[in-house]
């Protein structure tokens, strides 16, 4: 059963068509690649399916439900997280802090920020710390931390929202190559530990085929093609328009070789 059904996604900026006419399903416990290159619709669709955006036409169901029109934060309350291109945490707060926040926000507590904000979900900010790697820094400001453990820390604070559908939208842009590894990593496997769904923007077509169940190519904000990662790596359109027949050519005749 779907989790997610997307029908006819469009959206305009004046005579420039941003996202035309884009339908999926998302399957539960999909782990989704939505790939493009730069201007594609990417952005667009994500911030039309979070609510930031409402479509000019179109559907969004998660779980039957049409949430087009609803207000980010319902949609946040419905089960739909959302990470961020560039990281947004409180700087002068520790990471355990920023975390504490987010489960503060989750459980809809009210509390005085000096004296109590510290004393809750310890355990639970602590346990989320260590399932994306960041135990060790739990008491540092957010300002000492080296990009990379900001990625993960914004990872940590997503989940503490316990969300069923989680975007990322380009989450290891400015990372080290060996970081993006990483980072995607830990998320596939709290993908199928948790059994969440995901759909992630990404150009590190390493990270994409190594880890996307599934592909969605967008260009110029049509969808040109979908599937598995041989499926998009084998077709032609995708090849030219995005991923560079030459340098796919290469890559396989080097994997083969």
């Amino acid at each position: 059963m779907s989790l997610l059904k997307v029908r006819g996604l469009t959206k305009k900026f004046g005579g420039l068509v941003a996202v035309g006419d884009v339908s999926f399903d998302l399957a539960r416990g999909e782990f989704l690649a939505l790939i493009g290159p730069n201007g594609a619709g990417k952005t667009t669709c994500f911030n039309m399916i979070g609510g930031y955006l409402r479509p000019d036409r179109g559907s969004v169901r998660l779980e039957g439900r049409d949430i087009v029109g609803l207000p980010p934060r319902r949609i946040w309350r419905m089960g739909v997280g959302r990470t961020f291109q560039i990281t947004e945490t409180f700087r002068s707060m520790t990471v355990r802090e920023n975390v504490q926040m987010a489960l503060i926000s989750h459980h809809r507590r009210s509390f005085d920020m000096v004296s109590a904000a510290a004393k809750l979900y310890v355990a639970e900010a602590d346990a989320l710390l260590a399932d994306t790697g960041m135990e060790a820094h739990a008491g540092r400001p957010c300002s000492e931390l080296a990009y990379g453990d900001l990625k993960r820390l914004e990872l940590a604070i997503a989940m503490a929202h316990k969300p069923r559908l989680l975007l990322m939208d380009e989450p290891t842009a400015g990372m080290a190559p060996s970081e993006r590894v990483a980072l995607m990593a830990l998320t596939a496997g709290i993908v199928a530990r948790e059994g969440l769904s995901v759909i992630f923007t990404e150009h590190d077509m390493d990270v994409v085929f190594a880890h996307a169940h599934r592909i969605l190519v967008l260009n110029r904000g049509r969808l040109i093609a979908e599937g598995t990662g041989d499926e998009i790596r084998a077709d032609a359109t995708v090849r030219e328009v995005y991923l560079g027949g030459g340098a796919i050519r290469a890559r396989d005749e080097a994997d083969h070789a």
